[in-house]
């Protein structure tokens, strides 16, 4: 009589809860997504920090005398010195420079805003003969210097009684055509969809209406974007409110009010830095409150 032999059967026994978590943890660290992000930081980490190193010797050039700013280049000051913000905000009236550039790049940063998304709305939504040489000819701007055009705007500010004024100034800053903005909102106009206007005009609104009310508040990532490049533009121009200032020191802006470090035999390099430092710091908190819009914005007007 044969016997059947009894079949042994293996078993692998389960991992204990946390070996299996370990191993998980493991898996997942090891895997290509991380490894390759890994990588790339530690490459970007050296990049960035040599991007960076300027504006952070310029932040520790404002903190050292001026004998310790050429001792090396390390960042961290022997003594710091705090005194040169103040004798830069008073002594070289950084405050009063401050305060005109406040108020010239507010001004204008409406004034610009406002022209350039309602020209980008003409150009995005309506068609007219004669609107791609218009477009063209905004293209070609871009390529024209700004020294070619500092002698009709300057007569044509002095033949209107605004000159050696804030006003000029701000005239001056928006008053030229500002081809990048007016292509943003003119790129995201022509995108919305046309049953928004349809829908308006039945209620009985008219373009103001329209366009006021229904299609400007829909581009707030583009009127962030256009906020900051106008910041930019209008906080670190030197040449025309230099230009437009020159009887009047007491109305310049920061960027030409750093002059007044220079000297013909010496130059304040610390009393400079600290200035430097306090003119980038408003660009800084702008953008960083601004950034998620300016990216929306630019990547919302190229969209075809």
């Amino acid at each position: 009589m044969n016997r059947s032999r009894p079949v042994k059967l293996s078993a692998t026994l389960p991992l204990s809860g946390s070996k299996l978590e370990r191993t998980r943890t493991q898996h997942r660290l090891l895997s290509p997504t991380n490894v390759r992000l890994a990588v790339t930081t530690i490459i970007l980490i050296p990049i960035c920090f040599f991007w960076i190193y300027p504006f952070l010797w310029m932040v520790s050039a404002a903190l050292k005398s001026t004998t310790e700013i050429f001792s090396g280049l390390n960042l961290i000051p022997h003594t710091w010195h705090w005194d040169n913000f103040a004798r830069a905000w008073t002594q070289a009236r950084i405050g009063q420079y401050f305060f005109n550039t406040v108020i010239i790049t507010v001004a204008s940063i409406a004034i610009v805003v406002v022209s350039s998304a309602m020209i980008g709305y003409v150009l995005g939504r309506y068609a007219f003969p004669g609107k791609r040489i218009i477009i063209g000819l905004f293209i070609a701007h871009v390529f024209l210097p700004e020294g070619y055009t500092i002698i009709p705007v300057f007569t044509l500010i002095n033949k209107l009684g605004l000159a050696n004024s804030l006003w000029g100034v701000i005239l001056g800053e928006s008053g030229s055509a500002h081809i990048v903005q007016i292509l943003l909102f003119t790129g995201f106009f022509s995108q919305l969809p046309k049953e928004l206007e349809e829908a308006a005009i039945v209620d009985g609104a008219g373009f103001f209406r329209i366009f006021w009310r229904v299609m400007l508040p829909l581009t707030k990532p583009v009127i962030a974007t256009a906020i900051i490049l106008q910041f930019m533009q209008s906080w670190n121009d030197f040449f025309l409110p230099l230009v437009l200032t020159l009887s009047r020191p007491d109305l310049r802006t920061l960027a030409v009010g750093m002059f007044a470090f220079q000297g013909e035999y010496f130059t304040d390099w610390s009393g400079m830095a600290a200035a430097a430092t306090i003119s980038l710091m408003p660009i800084i908190v702008v953008f960083f409150f601004l950034q998620r819009y300016f990216v929306e914005g630019v990547t919302g007007a190229i969209k075809q």
